[in-house]
């Protein structure tokens, strides 16, 4: 299996080569090659296996250059009962007689993120192996919230590895903010930017395809690496759970093999549903693709009229792990609607860099049209949706609210009622301000105290390693203008 640049389809990678670099040197994302398919009876067979040993199996489809016991062993590390409160990982919750809500949020840092960037490293380090790579990767990230933290928990003192984090000043929760400055290990950086995640994401892709500066990382012994999703390797993890998922409703006969289950998937940089995406391409019976945005509905808008348009006010809001006008993955999605047509898509690239927007042909729109349906929350409708979950007996968080409200929405528009998933990407406890309010309580001033009178109110206990966020000191406090992120990235790694 090799791996091709969307923007340049002649180079071909090996898979760890792929998710040794992260992105492209031409800034394009790297996809495979082709997609290999999962018959009936493979998906039969997943049903009696756990997580670990599904994880393994899949992602064994697109990495033939790694050994079925190395894979077993990266599963069975990333996903044990140390890292993750649940033996099942990935649990589904039934919260309608056909509606499912898949809990991703059950890792050491309390959000989806985890799902992938647990076993990122793994395949990171095995990559650097494989290829004979002796140097140091530097681990770029930008986050609008969780990513930072789950890659540094992932990363925090993996040999031949040193990683940065990038996030926006006033753009994240108290708690999130809080996991990120207090992160250990000696390899670690954090630095807020003064502005918001897109001009955080900017930045990365910019020092990314900075010749001067790659230069000078190999005069020191260093080269950059990504534990965005634009890298290949956080991707495929998160193929797994969609997989996962449906073989569980499999084996509780909730479904028969070949039933369509639709899937909402809250999401801003297009990462999490074009996973649900690729699970559907390697023969996977999902049905209708649901992209749930909050106010920053680019996304909503593209899938709807076909045309892409940055220049639109950035909202902040109480999902802000969302707060994105510029969805780097859907890129990918481009060279698939496109048929692989690499010079297209990076034509869409450039008219993005340079006008903010580009409006994809009549073809492609109906291909899109076809895969998925975009719908947004307000606020309003946000803490509406937490109110009356919780209402039922369910706790969640703002972004999980989003998709619950905009699956609502499409049954309401479309009337399928057809078995339905929606995506939980983050506990409740990291947003506990939006849920306190939402549910009518008035949150104490103090943001890990706010933890505590959740527990209290809700009787729903917090995760372990958020209420073990009090007492913490900050070792992090640096900010920096987007414009001067080289000079920080420099500076860390002298």
């Amino acid at each position: 299996m090799k791996y091709l640049s969307t923007r340049d389809k002649t180079l071909h990678l090996s898979a760890a080569e792929a998710i040794k670099m992260g992105l492209s040197r031409d800034g394009g994302l790297f996809t495979p090659e082709r997609f290999p398919s999962l018959t009936e009876e493979e998906i039969r067979s997943l049903c009696p296996m756990t997580y670990q040993q599904r994880a393994a199996l899949v992602m064994g489809k697109f990495l033939d250059d790694f050994t079925a016991e190395e894979l077993e062993s990266f599963a069975a590390s990333a996903y044990s009962e140390e890292k993750f409160d649940t033996p099942a990982v990935a649990p589904l919750r039934q919260v309608g007689g056909s509606t499912w809500c898949l809990e991703l949020w059950h890792g050491p840092t309390s959000a989806f993120k985890d799902m992938a960037l647990q076993m990122l490293p793994l395949l990171l380090s095995a990559s650097l192996r494989k290829t004979g790579e002796d140097k140091t990767a530097c681990i770029l990230v930008a986050t609008s919230g969780d990513t930072g933290k789950a890659a540094m928990e992932g990363f925090a003192d993996v040999p031949q590895t040193k990683i940065m984090v990038f996030y926006p000043r006033d753009g994240v929760s108290e708690i999130q903010k809080l996991q990120m400055v207090t992160q250990e290990g000696e390899n670690v950086g954090v630095c807020a930017v003064q502005g918001n995640f897109d001009d955080a994401q900017t930045g990365v892709k910019r020092i990314f395809s900075d010749g001067e500066i790659r230069e000078e990382l190999e005069r020191r012994g260093c080269f950059l690496s990504s534990a965005n999703s634009i890298n290949w390797g956080r991707i495929l993890p998160q193929v797994v759970y969609y997989v996962s998922a449906y073989c569980d409703l499999m084996k509780e006969g909730a479904v028969a093999f070949g039933d369509r289950v639709n899937v909402c998937v809250p999401t801003g940089n297009f990462g999490n549903i074009l996973a649900c995406y690729y699970a559907k391409k390697m023969g996977v019976p999902l049905g209708k693709l649901i992209c749930a945005s909050n106010r920053n509905d680019v996304l909503t808008d593209f899938i709807r009229t076909g045309v892409y348009d940055r220049n639109r006010p950035f909202h902040t809001t109480m999902s802000p792990s969302m707060d994105i006008l510029i969805s780097s993955n859907l890129e990918r999605m481009l060279f698939e609607l496109s048929g692989g047509d690499d010079q297209l898509v990076r034509g869409y690239m450039d008219q993005l860099s340079r006008t903010g927007r580009y409006e994809i042909g009549a073809g492609m729109k109906e291909k899109l049209q076809e895969i998925f349906y975009g719908g947004f929350a307000s606020e309003e409708d946000t803490s509406a949706a937490i109110t009356a979950l919780y209402a039922d007996g369910y706790l969640i968080d703002p972004h999980t609210a989003v998709a619950a409200k905009v699956l609502a929405d499409y049954r309401t528009e479309t009337g399928d009622e057809a078995p339905a998933i929606f995506a939980s990407t983050a506990s409740p406890y990291k947003f506990c301000d939006s849920v306190l309010s939402a549910i009518g309580e008035k949150p104490v001033s103090d943001s890990v105290e706010r933890i505590a009178q959740l527990e209290a109110v809700s009787g729903v206990k917090a995760p372990r390693r958020l209420a073990e966020l009090k007492g913490k000191q900050p070792r992090f406090d640096g900010v920096t203008e987007k414009e001067k992120m080289e000079d920080i990235v420099l500076n860390f790694l002298r």
